[in-house]
This record gives structure tokens, sequence and C-alpha cells, in this order.
């Protein structure tokens, strides 16, 4: 049987590395241990084989693995969803969970439509988003991102739906809201750092406006935590700076242990579901929502995430990959981005980093370079020492 790998031509697939062991920030495999300098798609905060983590899904599987969310309950996903009405600022107090990232979009776009559906608007069809947004791979979230190496597909059988993309630029915003402000139900955004459409990164003044703008013109602002959420901006959550309607996590939630998702709504958009008409009711269920094993190591993810002072790592880890690439510089590279926890050295030619993986798979580190960009995304609990073989490396690259 043939594994179907993800983004890749199957024709001329690259062999990949077979992991057989993997504990802190090192992935083992046959001959070789690796950094892993990508948290494994950017959701292994805290490593692997962290022993509060796994001990919480030992001590939840010998109880049940999981049951349904539909006429059922358990502690796990009580005390997760009272964890992060406490935990999330502003009134972000009402969660509905899900198995993916995608599907936390999928769902936060469905509730913007019904919105204003529920209260007898029709005409807010319209949704604004970024260039270069990435929001998962799902049909819809594909139409709100920007990247047709992502959703040429959707050519194949037509748009469900008006979007319009707008670069990070204050006046393009004023513009849009201006043009289509009357007919937007909501504008979604990666706050601050946009993951796969190139780690690209932006002021927050931009979404300090679009809160202003979007309370004018009633439009709801969404923000797509999924990679930026748990710290990856240097920030706890983007929402702690400036506060959206609805907050999609997923990746880092669960410590990246089990795939789920959460979509945080506020007070104002739950209200408008809350109703004796059952067509008002949010007409979704994941079969796997609020699964128990998902919800027991988050609430352990957060408690370490709490009480080890991450965001005090985080600004450490900014702090040597600053200190690492000062003073760097070559002609092939047309920017190094640095925020956080995640480092990008966008280059002029894809060929500039073709052969990247290889050379970082020889020297003790795991990459995945993609297009123009060579980034890293350490987990938090790396070790300065092996912080700074990854950004060697990287470096490396460029002086051969």
């Amino acid at each position: 049987m043939t594994i179907w790998r993800p983004y890749q031509q199957m024709k001329n697939l690259k062999v990949p590395y077979k992991v057989i062991d993997a504990e802190g920030v090192y992935l083992f495999t046959e001959d070789a241990r690796l950094i892993d300098s990508i948290s494994s798609w950017w959701c292994m905060i805290h490593g692997y084989k962290h022993p509060v983590l796994s001990e919480a899904i030992k001590r939840q599987v010998d109880l049940f693995s999981h049951v349904m969310l539909a006429g059922l309950s358990h502690q796990p996903v009580e005390d997760l969803a009272d964890k992060l009405e406490t935990w999330l600022p502003g009134d972000l107090n009402y969660s509905f969970f899900s198995d993916s990232g995608s599907v936390a979009v999928e769902v936060a776009l469905k509730m913007a439509l019904q919105f204003y559906v529920n209260q007898g608007i029709f005409h807010r069809k319209k949704v604004l988003s970024l260039k270069h947004a990435y929001h998962g791979d799902t049909f819809r979230t594909m139409e709100v991102g920007d990247d047709e190496d992502y959703h040429y597909i959707l050519k194949f059988c037509g748009s469900g739906f008006d979007c319009i993309h707008i670069p990070t630029e204050i006046s393009a915003l004023e513009e849009a809201f201006a043009l289509y402000g009357e007919e937007l139900n909501s504008f979604i955004v990666e706050p601050l750092l946009q993951g796969a459409g190139g780690m690209r990164m932006y002021d927050v003044a931009f979404l300090k406006r679009a809160r202003e703008l979007c309370d004018a013109y009633g439009v709801l602002l969404i923000f797509d935590e999924v990679a930026t959420g748990f710290g990856r901006t240097g920030n706890r959550f983007v929402a702690d700076l400036v506060l959206p309607d609805i907050l999609c996590l997923g990746k880092a939630l669960t410590g990246g242990y089990i795939g789920h998702a959460a979509t945080v709504a506020n007070e104002k958009v739950y209200r408008a579901f809350y109703d004796s008409d059952p067509q008002k009711a949010l007409m979704h269920g994941p079969t796997f929502m609020g699964n128990p094993l998902a919800c027991a190591v988050a609430l352990k993810s957060i408690e370490v995430f709490e009480n080890e002072n991450y965001l005090k790592k985080i600004a450490r880890i900014e702090q040597i990959t600053r200190r690492a690439f000062e003073g760097f510089h070559d002609d092939r590279v047309r920017e190094v981005r640095i925020m956080g926890g995640c480092v990008c050295i966008e280059v002029k030619d894809p060929e500039n980093i073709d052969g990247y993986r290889e050379f970082a798979y020889r020297r003790g580190v795991y990459s995945r370079p993609f297009l123009n960009y060579l980034y890293a995304m350490v987990p938090y609990v790396i070790g300065e020492g092996d912080l700074c073989q990854i950004l060697d490396c990287m470096k490396a690259w460029f002086m051969r």
C-alpha cells in the first residue's frame, strides 16, 4: 500500500526520513539524531516525550479514549472549555471544538456568515482576507487563502463566495472597507505572522486599525491563531493585543500530541445562535470534537506553558536568533525575518535553497524549506546549543 504524501508530486518523491524514536527536541532515524527545527509543522512546542503530557494521555486512555460530544459530555472537555474561558482575553468564552485547524477555520467562516443570516441579514456574503494568506486546505479555507499552489483546483468547481485579498497596508485596509464594508461578514487574518504564505511579518498597528473598522462597519474580526497562538509570535496570543470576535486555535493546543482545535466565539456571536428556533443552531459536528485524550493533554500543555514561563523561553529564543544573524548578508538573500519563535530566510530564487534538506540532515538538523523560504520554528524547550546548531546550519548553507 502506498502512502499518499502531503504537498508532494508522488512521481518525484524524495525518500522520507524514517523516524524510529523521538525525545526532547530530537528525532531519531536509523542512522542519525536530528534536531527538529520546525516542531513537526510548528505544533511540538514542548518537544517529544514530555513526561507530564505523556502521563495525561496514559491516564485518560485507561478511562476511555473517545465518546461523541452530541448527547454526552465528560470532564476533560468541560475542564478545557472552562480553562479557555478564563485563560483567553475578553469575552472569548464559547468554545466549539473540532479535530484540525482547517476545520476550526471552516467553522469560524460558517459562524460569521450565519451570524448575519440568523439576524435576517442576507447581503453580507463577502469575506476580507490578506494577500499571501493561508488558512488550511479544505475548500472554503482555500478560498480565503491566497496561494495558487494550495487552491488552483478551485478553478474547476467554481467559487462558492466572494473573497477580497489585500496587502498588510493600512491604506489598502481602509480602501477595502470603504468599498465593501457594508457587504462583508468577516475579516480573517493570521495575526502578525503569516505562516505558509512565507513567514511574512507585519505590525500590530494594522490589526488595531482593522478592529476599529470592523466595529465601525459591523464586521466580525476572525483571528486564525492556529499557527501563531501559544507564543509563536512572542505573545501568548496576538488576541491579547487586539481582541477578535472569533479565535481559531489548533496545532500547539495539545502540545502537538493529538490533532485537535477550537473555534472560540465572543458573547455577541454566540447570542446570535442562542434561540428557540432550531434553524438558528450551528449545524456542525465533527466526530472527534472534544476528544477526551486531546482535551486531557491540552489542559496539561497549557499548565506547563504557564508554570514554566514559556514566554520567557520564547524571548530568549528570539534574542539568541537575532544575535546569530547580526551582520549576516548574502546576495542570494532577499530578507531575514525574525519574530518570537520564528526565523525565516527568504531567498531570491528557489534554486538558492535546493538541496538544503540533505545538507541539514548531514549536520544533524531536520528542516523542510519550501518555495523561497528557509525557516525554523523550534520547540520552546530547546537549549542554546541546539538552537545555535540550527542557526549556524542555516548560515553555513550560504557560506559553502
